[in-house]
């Protein structure tokens, strides 16, 4: 069984390995025109649970013979231009060749002495999207898994930084489309749900910072402690930007920790047209960015930065066996980027323990394309959501919600001919998921004000206009038919 290890004495063995594995996967995506099959979890478990995990196949090629069979014919494919539901990416080849790097060298982050040079691209990373951000010499931060563990370890570090031990007493305030986790946080970190204030949105779907002034304000006149207000710079359904300058004028006046969500919006760090939109982040106590959204990086790739790196201190635990507590590293490259001649352990900056290299990804599409050619494929798929907009806008068909700041598009469709409203949300249900059954398209569905909306997530620079008409041709040719069998029965 070593030789299935990946050692000196089976390199070979891993070539041909990884170049059939690749060679099928890239045959896949070229002959896949749809981006899902239509098989329903009834067709596919069953295959899945009649394999024999206790027999194994004993070569690779047989594996992935049976790998065909109960994943990637039936995977939903994000490199497909009608995939137009989730904040899912295609990745970009150079973030392909890292993840086959770092996954075949498999080292872990936490420590220099398991990662070494992973540990300075890292940090190397961290400071070059500070100084995107703005947020000044003394900035740091950390990979993290994904936008949820970035907004809890900076919420994390807002309760610590509070002027109170009482939790009770703490409150975080969002917009009421600010992303779930913030709400998440706040019960995982002990506050209760009552923690959470939660602030209204204008036409824009763009926090209402006067509403925000005010209970700031109220919160000061009962006793109770601002802990962190929580700015998005991006949100999920409507790709909308919080007013950021007012905002951080606000956090300023009530001596508040100032987070930004920037998970989707982080990819306006490298736009060559649209950096501005992000005007104010700058000023941050502490950001989000998920490169697996904006910068076309595969999952999981994210990062927290602070503006302050002794904040991160409250992450910070040590393990004898692991991280003793900081003295003199006789081995230690010459201090630089703040290393300051000790141990580069970045699990002092973490909630992790084990991590992965995910830097890397980033380092080589950064080194291969370039920051530039980063942000012309983010402002590619902008410009195509502004373009959808025009189309939706002229459409009888469809109701759209707001005009996008980023790449991302809320639609319902409303026949002439009905007036019910719930029978409407109905028919927008049905033809999402007699979309998603057919395998010719995935869009996905959200409510506003109550109402049964769906939403294009644009990320694929591949999707044209022509592909938005054609999908919403469909979308309506499943609405029509359901109305009409309804209409038929009801009559």
């Amino acid at each position: 069984m070593r030789s299935h290890l990946l050692n000196d004495m089976t390199a070979e063995r891993y070539r041909r390995s990884v170049t059939e594995g690749v060679e099928r996967v890239a045959n896949r995506l070229a002959t896949t025109r749809r981006p899902f099959t239509g098989v329903t979890p009834d067709q596919l478990a069953p295959v899945v649970s009649a394999i024999d995990l206790d027999r194994p196949l004993g070569d690779a090629s047989a594996a992935l013979d049976e790998l065909e069979d109960v994943y990637l014919r039936d995977a939903v494919y994000f490199h497909s231009p009608r995939y137009l539901a989730h904040l899912n990416c295609p990745v970009v080849i150079p973030a392909v060749l890292g993840e086959a790097v770092l996954s075949a060298v498999n080292s872990s982050l936490d420590t220099w002495d398991q990662s070494a040079g992973g540990t300075l691209i890292e940090r190397r990373l961290i400071d070059w999207t500070a100084q995107r951000i703005g947020l000044g010499p003394a900035a740091d931060g950390v990979f993290t898994s994904g936008g949820t563990q970035s907004n809890l370890q900076a919420l994390l570090l807002a309760r610590q930084e509070a002027k109170t031990t009482d939790l009770a007493k703490l409150r975080i305030f969002s917009s009421e489309c600010s992303h779930f986790s913030v709400q998440k946080s706040a019960t995982l970190l002990g506050l209760g749900p009552e923690a959470v204030v939660s602030i209204p949105v204008d036409r824009d779907k763009r926090m209402q910072t006067v509403a925000l002034a005010a209970e700031l304000e109220r919160c000061r006149a009962e006793g109770l402690v601002p802990m962190a207000v929580v700015a998005t710079a991006g949100t999920t359904d409507f790709g909308s930007i919080d007013p950021l300058p007012e905002i951080a004028e606000l956090a300023g006046l009530y001596e508040t920790w100032m987070h930004v969500d920037a998970a989707y919006g982080c990819g306006l760090l490298v736009s060559p047209a649209r950096r501005h939109l992000l005007d104010g982040i700058e000023h941050a106590d502490s950001v989000t960015v998920d490169y697996h959204k904006s910068f076309f990086q595969p999952v999981s790739s994210s990062a927290v930065l602070v503006r302050d790196a002794a904040t991160l201190r409250h992450a910070t635990y040590h393990a004898d066996y692991l991280n003793p507590r900081p003295a003199v590293d006789v081995g230690a490259p010459p201090a630089s980027g703040g290393l300051r001649g000790r141990i580069p352990n970045q699990v002092d900056k973490s909630l992790q323990t084990t991590r992965r290299f995910d830097a890397l990804k980033l380092w080589m599409t950064l080194r291969v394309m370039g920051a530039d050619g980063v942000g012309q494929l983010f402002d590619e798929v902008c410009d195509l959501a502004a373009a959808g907009w025009e189309l939706l806008a002229a459409d009888p068909r469809y109701d759209v919600v707001v005009q996008p700041q980023l790449s991302t598009l809320v639609y319902r469709y409303i026949p002439r001919s009905v007036t019910d409203p719930a029978l409407i949300d109905r028919a927008n249900l049905h033809a999402r998921k007699a979309l998603f059954a057919s395998g010719e398209a995935v869009v996905a569905g959200t409510k506003v004000d109550g109402r049964q909306y769906l939403k294009f997530t644009l990320l694929n620079p591949e999707t044209t206009t022509e592909d938005i008409a054609a999908v919403l041709d469909l979308i309506a040719g499943h609405a029509e038919q359901f109305l009409g069998e309804n209409l038929v029965h009801a009559s």
